[in-house]
């Protein structure tokens, strides 16, 4: 793994109503939370799932990818036996994923909305754990991207912030995907490995628009996934193992639909085709997080090098995953918890 490090509001009224599923407010219980709660922000109620140890009033909000990913996904075995022994996790189902529910107009549904769900469920900690609970944010792959929008419009009650493989600029995921598409086929077939696969990824690359275009989008996303499998099957990452709960907690018909639904609603909305928050990174001044997988091809590693570089905080760092794709936390599972915890441990 390679290490790169730099030394270097508007206050939001929201209506946020809280529904306990299971009380665990009692200080003896506080060590070892597991409860549900809904947060109701502008017509969407979403579920936040809190697991762990929560003695330090230290509370670390999870953002699924996606969009239209499932918070306890992330819930995965190694989770369990380590960040959240030490503090307390908050898995996040975001309006239009896994359980939440809601009934608002499509047009409605932007990203800057979805960011202010969150600080709503900011709001929503600090009410039933105290004001003095303290927040670190992480979101990875699309996560990213609502993590950064949530920075932006208010980063006051956020300790830290944590980038996994995540985009600030989906706007410029198109044209990265053609050239990091090209880089790392070429870079195989001079290797050897897999010629005739990587080949018709640059037939693939040769034959999109130029400009974006929404189905050759999604197909070069398609291939992002298909050529990570291939670097696994010839042993350049490790293979993704995700062991989450979703069996047990979820209703998985209802979170498949969420997530077909909202990934149209944003795309039709324009996701793709007009978010960028890179000229505005500076304005993150809390300590920052960036890990990437070296050899990622949803999100390229190029978003993560721009974030160091353009991040405002006086306290980031950069962290490449050697044997990882898109998610380090599935691939690299011991080292990702090792290095959470460390960046927590250092900036509480």
């Amino acid at each position: 793994m390679h290490r790169y490090t730099l030394n270097l509001m508007k206050p939001l009224l929201l209506v946020v109503a809280l529904f306990s599923l299971f009380s665990c407010s009692n200080d003896d219980e506080i060590d070892n939370l597991s409860e549900t709660f809904f947060v109701r922000h502008e017509n969407a109620d979403m579920p936040a799932y809190v697991h762990g140890n929560a003695t330090e009033k230290i509370f670390l909000i999870v953002l699924n990818g996606g969009p239209g990913g499932f918070g306890l996904t992330y819930r995965t075995k190694t989770f369990i036996e380590t960040i959240e022994e030490k503090y307390a996790v908050v898995y996040f189902d975001q309006r239009g994923s896994g359980v939440s529910q809601g009934k608002y107009l499509e047009k409605e549904v932007t990203v800057d909305l979805m960011a202010e769900d969150v600080l709503a469920l900011t709001k929503v900690i600090k009410e039933k754990y105290g004001d003095d609970s303290r927040i670190v944010l992480m979101g990875h792959s699309w996560g990213g991207t609502l993590g950064t929008a949530t920075l932006l419009k208010d980063q006051d009650d956020f300790l830290g912030w944590i980038e996994v493989d995540g985009s600030h600029d989906p706007r410029e995921m198109y044209s990265e995907y053609t050239t990091n598409h090209t880089k790392t086929a070429n870079e195989q077939i001079a290797l050897g490995n897999s010629v005739d696969y990587w080949e018709t990824v640059l037939q693939l690359v040769d034959s999109v628009s130029p400009t974006y275009d929404e189905d050759n989008f999604f197909d070069l996303n398609r291939e992002a996934f298909t050529a990570e499998e291939q670097l696994v099957e010839d042993d350049i990452i490790n293979e993704e193992k995700w062991e989450d709960e979703i069996g047990v907690n979820y209703n998985v018909f209802m979170a498949l639909w969420n997530s077909g639904q909202i990934l149209k609603i944003l795309t039709n909305n324009g996701l793709w085709e007009n978010i960028s928050y890179t000229d505005r990174l500076s304005e993150i001044t809390i300590p920052s997080l960036i890990i990437t997988g070296k050899h990622d091809l949803i999100v390229p590693t190029k978003f993560a090098e721009e974030a160091l570089a353009n991040i405002g905080s006086e306290d980031k760092e950069l962290l490449v995953f050697e044997r990882s794709g898109h998610s380090p936390m599935a691939s690299e599972k011991e080292l990702f918890a090792e290095k959470i915890l460390e960046f927590i441990d250092r900036i509480k």
